[in-house]
């Protein structure tokens, strides 16, 4: 049973999160909230490891919360379930594209979801800088100061030194091992 709602919560993510991986994030917390399988604090784990490995975050997360629920087995079912929609949706809409390109209807629905994704990566953006950097307990909300130094830092560096984006990831990595961040 586990194993089908796996399938069935990943594949409702890959349906519904218009404009790429960061707009996983929102119904990943979603499914936190729905099932327990992983916390808020785990989200945030999850999409340094999705951002510093190949691949695309939404499938990367859906790999590791499989894995997490059910070993081997539920990874391999997450990751299907997120990819299924994207392989049904392509399929379809390579067969009737080329007829309705020039469609107004056609061109009204992707101008409309320009600002849904923008919202769903928005909120993403919102929920990371919250889990980053605040503990939320029962007592109260603190700031986690050392991390938002961090990222001040590197807001600063990534602004001011143009590097590959992986040496951002390799030294915050660095940092967090060094300071046990």
């Amino acid at each position: 049973m586990i194993l089908l709602r796996l399938f069935f919560e990943f594949f409702k993510v890959g349906l519904f999160s218009v404009g790429g991986g960061l707009a996983t994030l929102p119904f990943l917390y979603n499914i936190s909230d729905k099932t327990g399988w992983f916390t808020h604090a785990d989200v945030t784990n999850l999409i340094a490891i999705s951002e510093s490995t190949p691949g695309p975050i939404g499938v990367n997360a859906a790999t590791y919360v499989g894995f997490l629920t059910d070993g081997l087995i539920g990874a391999i079912v997450a990751t299907l379930g997120i990819i299924a929609p994207a392989i049904i949706v392509i399929l379809i809409i390579s067969r009737v594209l080329d007829k309705f390109q020039k469609s107004t209807l056609v061109q009204n629905v992707f101008y409309g979801l320009r600002p849904a994704s923008t919202a769903l990566i928005a909120s993403a953006g919102v929920l990371v800088v919250k889990n980053a950097f605040f503990l939320i307990s029962a007592t109260g909300v603190s700031i986690q100061i050392p991390h938002l130094i961090l990222g001040v830092i590197l807001l600063i560096l990534v602004n001011k030194i143009n590097l590959h984006p992986a040496l951002y990831i390799l030294i915050a990595a660095v940092v967090g091992i060094i300071f046990k961040l």
